[in-house]
Formats: structure tokens, sequence, C-alpha cells
């Protein structure tokens, strides 16, 4: 696939998050066309109608869909967002059978339909599901990925550039393993500028102590809990990191994003190939290639490997041996 004026991106999933992904998509210009599918064909619909009468104050783009899977009929992107959602106090792990379960009968599916898409998995828990997704389509691992730590990235340049009293654009960290509970900040190569974060001075002060960056990484993990008890669902913040996970395959971008896919002979992670984490990734309309060459301390690799081996478990809890 290559970037084009006429992009195509089909949304699976008509539910909080799948809608604010269409939103988010229309309002910045993502696409050229959007398609909406859900089974519950009146709510894609009454979706897509809803989206349709804004769409003279947002742009250029079309947007479609229903309860016909053929909408995403040569869709260059396919986003799914389709699965049991994640329930106050249940982790995203607790979902991996029930959504992998899904994924076997809907991956055949979709790939009939958009052979040449690039994937990207929303649905919780993304990192097994990513693996179940490219094992069930049988598509090469850069063409399935899935919006892994984008947002828990996010998430930390916010708090961080808060704290430093900086634009988040200034601040250069990154969040990377599993999108969940073994996810892990890489200090050892964060920066505001090009200055490492734990030298950087605010009114002649150091405001990142160990403390407060440990608070802080806690803070980025336990995030998602702390919406989904006050309303809910996170939908918002993930359908506008999703779609700009989005623009970078369609526009060809070949940014560099921390998203999750398949890894095979990552450093670090020996013996452990197979699973789905998140690592800085080139996401270009070819889908997302690892950097092998990013760098890590000897602490951050061991959790890097943690994180593989506690993801690897889930997957043959899910049935993914």
């Amino acid at each position: 696939m290559t970037a084009t004026g006429n992009a195509s991106l089909a949304i699976v999933g008509a539910g909080s998050v799948g809608t604010s992904i269409a939103y988010a998509a229309l309002i910045r210009g993502a696409a050229r066309h959007i398609a909406l599918y859900d089974l519950n064909a009146a709510k894609a619909r009454a979706e897509v109608l809803d989206l349709a009468h804004g769409s003279q104050f947002a742009g250029s783009a079309g947007i479609t869909g229903g309860g016909d899977i053929g909408v995403v009929e040569g869709a260059d992107v396919v986003v799914i967002t389709a699965g049991a959602k994640q329930k106050p106090g249940q982790t995203r792990l607790d979902l991996a059978a029930t959504n992998v379960g899904i994924l076997r009968e809907l991956m055949p599916q979709l790939i009939a339909r958009a052979p040449d898409a690039v994937y990207l998995l929303v649905t919780n828990p993304c990192d097994v599901l990513t693996v179940a997704a490219q094992r069930i389509s049988g598509l090469p691992p850069e063409r399935v990925l899935s919006s892994g730590t984008v947002l828990d990235t996010a998430r930390l340049r916010w708090l961080l550039a808060h704290r430093a009293g900086v634009a988040q654009r200034s601040v250069h960290a990154h969040i990377v393993g599993e999108h969940g509970d073994t996810e892990f900040p890489l200090w050892s190569t964060a920066t505001i500028g090009v200055t490492p974060l734990r030298d950087w001075h605010r009114d002649g002060l150091a405001p990142f102590t160990d403390e407060v960056l440990a608070d802080i990484a806690e803070e980025v993990r336990t995030a998602a809990y702390t919406v989904i008890q006050g309303k809910g669902a996170t939908n918002y913040a993930i359908g506008l990191s999703a779609v700009r996970i989005v623009e970078a395959v369609l526009r060809d971008e070949r940014v560099v994003l921390p998203v999750s896919s398949v890894l095979e002979g990552f450093p670090g992670l020996e013996g452990l190939d197979g699973v789905a984490l998140s690592v800085p990734s080139v996401v270009s309309a070819a889908g997302a290639r690892p950097v092998f060459q990013t760098p890590m301390s000897p602490a951050e690799t061991a959790q890097l490997r943690a994180s593989a081996a506690a993801l690897q478990e889930s997957q043959r809890a899910a049935g993914l041996r």
C-alpha cells in the first residue's frame, strides 16, 4: 500500500471507542473515506448519520457504514475495536480469551474484503490480540499492529511537561512493554529538549527525583483504571491516538511511535520471540517496523523481558501456544 489522496479507513465496532476514532478521523481529515461497521446495524447507521450531519464543518471526508461487513471492502487501514468491554476492577488481560475468540471469527472475513490493508488493533488486551490477529490472518508482522503504548506515552509526556513547565512537544520519553500493568518508561533516554530528564531544572530545583519518577510511572500505569472508574470507559484520548497511527500509515510518514507488533529477534528478548509488545517503531504505509537499535539500560532490558514473559503466559492462557 502507498499513501494516496483517496485513502480509505474502516473501523470495526461502533462502541464508544470506535465512534471516537471515527469522529477524530473526520475532524482531523485523516482519510478520504471512513466506513463504520458493527453487528448492531441500527447503532452503526445512527452513528454514521450523526457524523455525516456534521461533516460540512469537518472537511471533505465521506462516511458510510452499517451492519454489512462489506463496508470495509478495499480499505487501506482497518481499525478493530470490537470485543468485550473492560469493566471497573478488571485487567486488560482478563479479557484475552473472550476477545481472541471474537477475532477467530472476524479476521478471515476482514481479510477476504481488505486483503491489502494494514490492521490496527485497539481492542484490549491489544498485545495478545495482535499476536492472535497476525497468526489468524497469516499477514506479515509489520501489517498487524496495535495502538500499544502510544496513548500511555502521551499520558507520560503530559505529566512530565506539566511538572517541567514546558510544552509537551519538547518532552521526549517513551512507555514500552505491555499496554498494561508491566509497562514502564525508558527513563535512561528521556529528555526535555536535549537535556536528560534527571538533569532538568525548574526555578533552580531538580523536579525529577527517583521518587517523583516512580509516582509518575505509576500514575501512567493506572490512568485508564482511573478514567474507567469515573466514566465507565476511555474513549477520547484513545480515539485521537489511534487516528495519529492511522495518519502515519495513510500518509506514509515513517514516524517513530511506540506501537505493538509481533517481535522476532529483538535485542534482549532472546527466547521470547513471538510476543507482541510496544517498542519504538517506524510507522509507514508498510505498517510498523521495530527500531532494533533502541537503547535501554540493563535494568530496562530486564523489565522488557519481564513484560514479554508476562504476555507470553497470557497468550498461553488465551489458547495461543
